[in-house]
């Protein structure tokens, strides 16, 4: 598994609290996981984090889903549940600790969803990842292909937004993706039919190239990197490109 940027350790206060949770009610190799890598987003899909036992206590009187007598919980259980990761899109991944069920709350859907995982022999933080990834198949019905990457939350992490303009002579952004990797050999690659993500370890993070949205181009990176930024957005606004905004993330 491909770590974009330095681990942020958990405080002595967050390793005390997990040192108190109840293996039994997680996921193999979440605990060992969140004390190795710390929270973050797994394959910019999942946002892995510590328990909230709390936030979903509000939900159980909303009505966002379905219940039948084949829901895994009712909805009065919603508010027992701990969530311990969250998707970009808004779903969240929660046990409910008194039936020690895995459960799927979806943004954008009606049903609550149990999750059923094989017991593994192995108990390590790399289970963790075989575990998401078993996750992502049931809830989407297909597998991910690409690598495997992990992008802790630092707090001190920043980004560049630039935009490629379109037209006669102009760079296309896979045509950009192209010469920025002979330019600058990339320790990790992914790219789609929507995206390409060039990762260095020298920034911290990755150039990310929007071919959904055809002109935008975007650099995080670690604000100690500065030296590594500075060398990419000068190539980046030497083949075309135009600075829009430059924040901390």
């Amino acid at each position: 598994m491909y770590i974009v940027s330095q681990p942020k350790p958990l405080s002595d206060c967050q390793n005390q609290a997990l040192a108190k949770e109840d293996v039994t009610v997680y996921p193999q190799g979440y605990l060992r996981f969140l004390r190795r890598f710390g929270e973050g987003t797994y394959r910019g899909w999942l946002n892995v984090q510590l328990p909230d036992a709390e936030v979903l206590k509000p939900f159980a009187e909303y009505g966002l889903w379905e219940h039948d007598e084949n829901s895994p919980i009712s909805e009065q259980q919603i508010g027992e549940c701990i969530v311990i990761g969250t998707t970009v899109d808004g779903d969240f991944l929660a046990v409910h600790p008194q039936t020690a069920r895995l459960i799927w709350l979806p943004r954008h859907a009606e049903h609550v969803k149990a999750i059923s995982l094989q017991a593994r022999e192995q108990e390590d933080e790399g289970m963790y990842a075989l575990v998401l990834d078993e996750i992502y198949r049931q809830v989407y019905g297909i597998s991910q292909g690409e690598s495997i990457y992990y992008e802790p939350w630092t707090g001190t992490r920043s980004h560049l937004f630039l935009r490629l303009p379109q037209g006669q002579d102009q760079l296309t952004l896979p045509e950009l993706a192209d010469l920025c990797q002979n330019e600058f050999p990339p320790d990790l690659s992914i790219e789609n039919a929507y995206a390409c993500f060039l990762f260095y370890r020298q920034l911290g993070g990755y150039v990310r190239l929007n071919y959904a949205y055809q002109q935008e181009v975007a650099v995080f990176y670690e604000q100690d990197a500065g030296q590594a930024f500075e060398v990419m957005e000068q190539w980046l606004l030497s083949k075309g490109c135009d600075a829009i905004s430059e924040n901390n993330r």
